[in-house]
């Protein structure tokens, strides 16, 4: 570790890392085991945003309308991994990790109404490979309800606001290294297409992260400046369908570092491989 090193960095009870001679990636227990850190291996920035139990990479779906409330906006059914908007933490059933990799399984709770969600369980397979992070999900739903179909952030990721560039493929011509898009969001949110299933948020110099999930076409994102350390940027591929009872949903998402040409390659070479 280098003497500057952020004291988010640091393993403690509540932080467990895994890393590689490439990166070096930080879950949260009190947060439900999500991801809360992402850096190079050379470098002391964290790329991702853990302001409180939402601002992580985590799973997060929606149901029905349910009465909840979100402050006072109304909300609806609302599993979240990391916990609730009041700073309650969902419950971590089993964590166990290795050097390279690491398993958690949560008892979600609602966004809004802060009640744990015994009827899910969210799954989390982290394993490093190289300069890519690979993160396999699987939301299971043992709920009686049959909700209506909606868009599922596939996952939620919440990146430092110094990543303020958002940078993606929305055009017709995918993996033919055509011109890339550039844009920064704005408040509130804003829909993306990403014909080549990946987006990246990146700094002034052009470095950032970037997020993969195969099947995945569309976005949604925005960037929030509220002060107070509040500010953050915010993307997540999305996949539309209806929480149904014995409903158990799996997807893969790929992450890496560095800038939007190197980003695209290596996540090329993903979608080559999986072809």
């Amino acid at each position: 570790m280098s003497a500057h090193e952020p004291a988010d960095s640091k393993p403690t009870e509540d932080w467990v890392y895994i890393q590689n001679t490439d990166l070096r990636v930080g879950l949260l227990r009190s947060h439900g085991g999500a991801i809360a850190h992402l850096s190079s291996q050379i470098s002391d920035f964290n790329t991702l945003n853990h302001y409180d139990h939402g601002r992580l990479v985590q799973q997060s779906y929606y149901g029905n309308e349910d009465g909840s409330l979100w402050v006072d906006k109304p909300w609806c059914y609302n599993p979240v991994q990391g916990g609730d908007y009041k700073g309650n933490a969902a419950i971590v059933l089993e964590f166990k990790s290795t050097e390279t990799s690491a398993y958690v399984k949560t008892t979600p709770r609602h966004w809004a109404s802060g009640e744990l969600v015994r009827e899910c369980t969210m799954e989390q397979w982290v394993d490093l490979d190289g300069p890519v992070l690979r993160v396999r999900y699987q939301f299971t739903y043992n709920g009686v309800t049959t909700h209506k179909a909606r868009h599922q952030e596939t996952p939620a990721v919440f990146v430092s606001p110094k990543l303020s560039t958002l940078i993606t493929y929305s055009g017709e011509q995918p993996w033919t290294s055509a011109p890339l898009l550039r844009k920064v969001p704005g408040w509130p949110n804003e829909s993306v297409t990403l014909s080549e299933g990946w987006a990246a948020y990146v700094d002034d110099e052009g470095n950032g992260v970037g997020v993969y999930v195969p099947g995945t076409s569309e976005a949604t994102c925005y960037r929030f400046e509220g002060g107070a350390g509040s500010d953050c940027s915010y993307i997540a591929p999305l996949r539309t369908f209806a929480l149904t009872p014995g409903l158990s949903f799996t997807y893969t998402a790929f992450f890496t570092l560095g800038d939007a040409s190197t980003i695209r390659k290596r996540f090329e070479v993903l979608y080559a491989t999986d072809k």
